[in-house]
């Protein structure tokens, strides 16, 4: 039987939302529908500028009345002062009360092995284990996650009947998955849900009403004009450093993000990588060759179709 391994996130920070008015709130901005949110479900999800770029994205998660109630954002650290700023300038009259409560919760993951005992029946309902425990919504492959106090981090993976290992071995399964991270696999501020994948993760919602961003993330989508796509690469050798251009001969096709094991997660132009592999050439990141894989969880063509498996 493999062990289940589990691991503290330290780039991972936590916002709450508490409030009478917390649920609309955040359904009128948000990409995701939180109408239908329950406790112990999680939704992945992102606020936009008005012009349809990230701003940030993040887990929520509901939790239930018995534990006070609110919703728990699962958010890269780095952006929930951005965040919380953000949400504090749409409040207006809202009834809700937003805090930043990254230096006392952080994140833990779990992943592989059998599922765990525990947490069902308190993983469904929401209610801590230790922490709000919850099934990660982009891919059921990424496991589960728990916000906890850090120093009880060892404490929750004995819970899960895990074993604690190090925030890469998360990385390098996050890297394998083709799952991209903000902050290395595109640029907050400058990259469409639709370029990192939140439309194939579960990240976006086509039928719900109005968000900010709502227009150009639904032309995006109707008119299939997503030319720009995070995807899992393979190399041999070396990590090129992330931030190193993909080139075709002398033209750039991409940028390598986050790599580790002879595996990678690039922000490619698929129509130029395309293009490139039509005419024979080979794709590099810092004179090391690069061939870009579909993970089995696209529904989008990537040049050559190689899947993610192989």
């Amino acid at each position: 039987m493999v062990t289940m391994k589990a691991a503290l996130l330290p780039d991972r920070g936590v916002v709450k939302l508490l409030g009478d008015g917390a649920r609309n709130f955040l359904h009128g901005l948000v990409t995701a529908d939180t109408l239908t949110l329950t406790p112990g479900a999680a939704r992945f999800c992102a606020l936009l500028t008005p012009q349809g770029k990230i701003i940030a994205d993040f887990i929520v998660v509901e939790a239930p009345a018995a534990d006070g109630g609110g919703f728990f954002l699962d958010i890269p650290r780095a952006r929930s002062t951005v965040l919380v700023e953000k949400l504090n300038l749409y409040k207006l009259r809202a009834k809700v009360t937003i805090e930043d409560l990254s230096d006392v919760l952080g994140i833990v993951a779990a992943w592989d092995g059998s599922p765990p005992p525990y947490p069902p029946p308190q993983a469904r309902e929401g209610r801590r284990g230790p922490g709000l425990c919850y099934a990660d919504p982009r891919l059921p492959a990424l496991g589960l996650r728990a916000m906890i106090a850090p120093q009880l981090a060892a404490e929750a993976a004995s819970a899960l009947g895990a074993a604690l290992v190090a925030a890469s071995d998360y990385d390098g399964h996050r890297i394998a998955l083709g799952v991209p991270q903000g902050g290395i696999d595109f640029t907050y501020g400058d990259a469409f849900p639709h370029e990192t994948d939140m439309d194939q993760l579960g990240g976006v919602d086509f039928a719900k009403g109005c968000y900010v961003g709502q227009e150009v993330v639904s032309r995006i989508e109707h008119r299939g004009t997503a030319r720009t796509r995070a995807v899992p690469v393979r190399y041999d050798g070396a990590a090129p450093e992330a931030g190193t251009a993909i080139v075709a001969g002398e033209r750039q096709v991409g940028t390598l993000g986050s790599a580790a094991g002879g595996r990678g997660v690039a922000l490619v132009r698929l129509d130029r990588a395309a293009d490139a592999t039509t005419h024979g050439e080979q794709l590099t990141a810092g004179g090391v060759p690069i061939r870009i894989v579909k993970p089995d969880w696209a529904r989008f063509a990537v040049p050559g179709d190689t899947k993610v498996a192989e």
